[in-house]
């Protein structure tokens, strides 16, 4: 109806403690909090170009981002979500970028609350959001890429054992400098080999 907002039901995806679900403003307060005690935690490790100021974390500027993602899922080119354990916010995971036609390709990218980090919270979203890319989507490769020196991060792919692809040199602007990135990557092939594997040992199926 013109003039009224429309409501999509919230994407959610299952494992074994974690659930993925998109975030609307009613998660406003459980991510802000978040975010203000783990600022340092989190900041530095950000896309941003030089001179730009941190994402905005007011209300209005978090309830346009949950909007922008929103339309993304419609559109198909990307999905974002928020972890969560126990019914509490523990931080978000994206597949953006997602590229169709002779490419089928995706990007995964997470964060945690710094608490949280260590607990094996992050692999098992991630395997999650694999499921979902290569057994929902159809993707055929999807990556993850991480500065090198990130090593909280690299933990993840590392208990994983995602194939590391090499280093893409000043692949990235992080925090306003031009940053490598150790590129990590998956295929359907290697998934539906690996399939059994990583589905028992971080979501129980």
């Amino acid at each position: 109806m013109i003039g009224r907002v429309m409501r999509s039901t919230p994407l959610e995806l299952h494992g074994r403690r974690v659930l993925l679900r998109t975030l609307g403003e009613h998660d406003y307060d459980a991510w802000y909090e978040i975010r203000s005690r783990c600022r340092d935690w989190l900041v530095p490790w950000e896309p941003r170009p030089a001179g730009a100021p941190p994402v905005p974390e007011d209300r209005a500027s978090f309830a346009a981002r949950c909007g922008a993602r929103e339309r993304e899922r419609q559109l198909g080119g990307g999905y974002g979500f928020g972890i969560f354990v126990d019914g509490h916010l523990a931080g978000e995971i994206t597949l953006s970028s997602i590229q169709r036609g002779p490419f089928q390709n995706a990007f995964i990218g997470y964060w945690v609350d710094r608490d949280r980090a260590g607990q094996g919270l992050a692999p098992e979203a991630v395997v999650v959001v694999l499921r979902f890319a290569f057994e929902e989507l159809r993707l055929h490769r999807v990556e993850i890429a991480i500065v090198p020196r990130n090593r909280p991060s690299r933990r993840v792919v590392e208990k994983l054992q995602l194939r590391d692809e090499g280093v893409a040199v000043r692949f990235l602007e992080i925090d306003g400098c031009w940053e490598d990135h150790v590129r990590y990557a998956v295929t359907a092939e290697e998934w539906a080999e690996r399939r059994r594997e990583l589905l028992g040992a971080w979501i129980g199926d």
